[in-house]
């Protein structure tokens, strides 16, 4: 099976350097950053868009090491509410550029618009238990389904899968929104990212999740969740992050002017490497319920430990999935 490395964690090194890092890594798969939330870096969009010989130049860095290209990453909000934004638009050009590369899956979130028509601040509308919180969550999926509409189109036409994670802040976070958007869209080139770390803190088990979605699920990333001592009192929902401005450490831009805000100290739960929050058993378990699916599904690691560096983290998690896999 294709096990390998979302390439946003490599993101300082050269194409070539990321690549021999994976490969000697054991995996082989790779998943690439194509706009949204984070640059090309290490996608000539330009290149490859306008040259055969240069699409076929860039795919040999992967073959040649035994590795694949197997997804995209256009993580972002597509959804969001303000015409200038450039998720929506990196998402299109995602789609057919995947297509002219040969490569079948581009990963990105659903997006969250605005609450109300002509609002300018996007909205996750996550308990509408109330009257007027429903009438948010309806509007919602009424600025939703058209747009999806059209990217199942455009996905169909370019014979590409768009696999969107299930990712908090989205109206699409669990697998009942999943079914929602596939059901209204008729959907047969939009489907599922598997990333377990966003349902673990949710209190979903991915296994069971996996099962539910049975083939809507086109892609999955290795990433994992520890829940910490401070859920016990304060719950999984936090609204204590900070502001980060630029200039200070762990500024990081999301496009459009947007940035990462500072994770809160004491947290209730944090992304971890893989083996730190559930052990082998559990990624064995998951492989074993991704291979029933499609024997040639990719999970590509995401690695996000903020307790690890760079590569030590990557290698903890790299040999863990390995050892996952090996015990099937």
């Amino acid at each position: 099976m294709y096990i390998g490395v979302y390439n946003a964690c490599l993101g300082d090194k050269p194409l070539g350097e990321a690549l021999d890092v994976i490969r000697d890594l054991g995996l082989n798969s790779v998943e690439i950053n194509s706009g949204g939330f984070l640059p090309p870096i290490h996608l000539p969009v330009a290149e490859l868009r306008a040259s055969e010989q240069a699409r076929q130049d860039y795919l040999g860095e992967f073959s040649s090491r035994g590795l694949t290209l197997t997804a995209l990453n256009c993580n972002g909000n597509p959804l969001f509410p303000r015409d200038d934004f450039p998720h929506a638009q990196d998402l299109i050009d995602s789609i057919e550029l995947a297509a002219l590369l040969g490569v079948k899956r581009v990963v990105t979130m659903s997006g969250a618009p605005a609450a109300e028509a002509g609002g300018t601040h996007m909205a996750w509308n996550v308990l509408p238990w109330w009257s007027p919180l429903l009438d948010v969550r309806d509007h919602q999926w009424e600025v939703a389904i058209p747009f999806w509409k059209d990217i199942q189109a455009r996905a169909a036409a370019a014979d590409v899968k768009v696999a969107i994670e299930m990712h908090p802040g989205n109206i699409v976070y669990n697998p009942a929104t999943m079914h929602r958007l596939a059901e209204q869209i008729n959907a047969t080139h939009v489907g599922a990212e598997m990333d377990p770390s966003h349902l673990f803190w949710q209190g979903s088990d991915p296994v069971l999740a996996l099962k539910d979605l049975g083939s809507l699920v086109y892609c999955s990333a290795a990433k994992d969740t520890r829940i910490n001592e401070a859920a016990k009192i304060n719950g999984v929902l936090d609204d204590r992050f900070t502001r980060v401005n630029e200039g200070e450490p762990g500024f990081l831009s999301l496009g459009g002017g947007t940035s990462l805000s500072g994770w809160p100290s004491n947290s209730s739960w944090d992304f971890v490497a893989i083996g730190k929050g559930h052990d082998v058993a559990f990624w064995t378990e998951f492989l074993r319920t991704l291979q029933a699916i499609d024997p040639d599904l990719p999970c590509n690691i995401e690695h996000e430990d903020q307790e690890l560096g760079q590569l030590e983290g990557l290698k903890f998690a790299a040999d863990n999935m390995l050892a996952a896999e090996d015990a099937l």
